[in-house]
């Protein structure tokens, strides 16, 4: 068996849900991304964003959160049936990163992964990649952010 059966290519995982805070925000742009939308509601207020909004990295980061989160129930639950977990490697990156619409202070996003495909390795045979398309919607079901992304698992 290979660990890349564990995968159900088509499948859409929910990976949960965030609640973008303005304390939150204003933390993660300080370390990461200060800019005036990031950091000061009455900035925010006079900037083409109207208001206080997320990174588009902070929105990313959480996606990586809610990600691993997901990753380790689903594990568990493999093992805890009896099933063969799949050995998970690096991500060997992402393509296509699009935020989409603003991420407002107050705004819960609801991310997911769908499964695309998954094959051996041409170089590396003893790895397999999977890909998947990584989306986010607000609570209005309005998307958010949007990128491919892969994993490498052990065959």
């Amino acid at each position: 068996m290979s660990g890349l059966d564990a995968f159900e290519i088509g499948h859409r995982a929910d990976l949960g849900t965030y609640t973008f805070t303005p304390e939150a925000i204003i933390a993660f742009a300080r370390k990461f991304d200060p800019q005036p939308f990031h950091l000061d509601e009455e900035a925010a207020r006079h900037t083409m964003l109207g208001a206080l909004c997320a990174s588009g990295w902070h929105t990313t980061a959480v996606w990586m959160k809610k990600n691993i989160e997901y990753r380790d129930r689903w594990l568990a639950e493999l093992e805890a049936s009896g099933k063969q977990a799949p050995v998970m490697g690096p991500s060997p990156g992402f393509r296509n990163l699009k935020w989409l619409r603003p991420v407002y202070a107050g705004d819960t996003i609801r991310y997911f992964n769908t499964f695309l495909s998954a094959r051996q390795r041409k170089t590396k045979p003893e790895w397999g990649i999977v890909e998947l398309n990584s989306e986010g919607f607000n609570q209005n079901g309005e998307q958010v952010i949007a990128f491919d992304s892969a994993v490498l698992v052990r065959i």
